[in-house]
């Protein structure tokens, strides 16, 4: 029975996680013009059987993994032998490094307002050849005001946080993917997140409505978040309007103010909030109507009685009725 020769060889070597790799095993007869060799090959990798795959015409056989860890492998080629040719082995080696990484970072939603959650996601990819889902861990890290949070990867290659204490601005973030055991780290670059100023509603309202002149009239305000936010706003609120109303007063820890005025005319009154480090300035407006007030008049004849050609004063005082208040002008006839 002739002797026969087995090679094997791997291609790409050496190879990364995840990437294909082709075994070949080539079985020559120690001598050329032989019969054609016939038969099998085994591929052992580490010690265990892994395939057999039969000779082609060319005398070979091939097998194509892309399960290989990371490390240096193994690999025989144990060829089975034929009627005419006996067995024989051929070994090599094969080198699987780790495959490299991209990491990119993403927020949902973008931008944000203030007191708002934001899910901060950074996408671990493999770059080809490199091939699989990385597992391990992703620090997120934000500029100056921090955070520093940590999750894992998941099956989707993610990892994900939420941070609701942002303050409003712009800020600087980056995901650093530590890597595994077969996954080289990455990071993703610096990536802008904008942190605006939450909404608020302005509510006015005017008690009574409608009222008279010189009537004390009370106005209040409650400016409160739209969506978002961190609490009530806080700041102040300046109240103006037709008959002279101009007045700056703070709002409380509810969010409200209210101010009493007597010189209210009719038209509009306009409050605006100023805003605060959280929420962002805003405008209300409330239509009043004042109307005229009631008044009485008295009149007095001094002297009375009095003679014939005798001087008489005649005096006649007009006064508001209540809830009017003032002095009344004009003439009287």
């Amino acid at each position: 029975m002739a002797s026969s020769i087995t090679t094997v060889t791997s291609a790409p070597d050496p190879s990364v996680f995840g990437q294909a790799v082709t075994f070949t095993a080539t079985v020559q007869p120690e001598f050329a013009g032989g019969p054609t060799l016939t038969g099998s090959v085994e591929f052992v990798v580490d010690g265990v059987s892994v395939t057999t795959v039969p000779l082609d015409t060319s005398g070979q056989a091939q097998y194509t993994t892309s399960d290989l860890e990371v490390g240096l492998h193994g690999v025989e080629a144990d060829y089975s032998g034929d009627e005419e040719y006996a067995p024989s082995t051929g070994a090599d080696t094969q080198e699987v490094a780790l495959a490299n990484t991209t990491t990119t970072l993403s927020f949902d939603p973008e931008p944000s307002v203030c007191g708002e959650t934001v899910t901060f996601t950074a996408q671990v990819t493999p770059i080809p050849p490199g091939a699989g889902t990385p597992t391990g861990l992703v620090s997120f890290i934000v500029s100056d005001d921090g955070p520093v949070l940590s999750a894992p990867v998941d099956v989707n290659g993610q990892a994900q946080v939420s941070i609701s204490n942002l303050d409003v601005g712009f800020h600087q973030a980056a995901a650093f993917y530590t890597g595994d055991a077969d996954f080289d780290g990455s990071n993703s670059p610096l990536t802008l997140h904008v942190v605006n100023q939450a909404p608020v509603s302005v509510d006015v309202s005017v008690d009574p409505n409608p009222s008279v002149c010189g009537e004390t009239v009370t106005l209040c305000v409650t400016v409160a978040p739209v969506s978002s936010g961190v609490g009530n706003p806080s700041g102040s609120v300046t109240f103006t309007g037709p008959g002279g109303l101009n007045a700056t007063v703070s709002l409380d820890a509810d969010g409200t103010a209210c101010v009493t005025t007597t010189v209210l005319e009719t038209g509009t009154v306009t409050v605006t909030y100023g805003g605060d480090e959280c929420y962002a300035s805003a405008t209300g407006t409330f239509e009043v109507t004042v109307n005229q007030a009631a008044s009485t008049t008295t009149v007095s004849v001094d002297p009375n009685p009095s003679v014939c050609g005798q001087t008489v004063t005649v005096c006649a005082t007009v006064t508001a009725v209540a809830p009017g208040t003032g002095t009344p002008t004009g003439t009287i006839t």
